[in-house]
């Protein structure tokens, strides 16, 4: 039986700015193990900023 994605996790993506939770991906634990920060397209903002990772609820 195959493993699938058993080390990978779903979070969300939260804009730094307006604070909306704009995207959300999976991120695999053991090869990245810090936070992700990516800089993302916001549309409330219209523009591109920075979105760090947060837990999905």
């Amino acid at each position: 039986m195959a493993k699938g994605k058993a080390n990978s996790e779903l979070i969300a993506l939260q804009c730094t700015e307006c604070d909306r939770r704009n995207y959300t991906t999976s991120k695999n634990r053991k090869n990245t193990q810090g936070k992700l920060e990516l800089k993302k397209y916001c549309r409330w903002d219209r523009k591109h900023t920075v979105h760090k990772e947060v837990k999905i609820k």
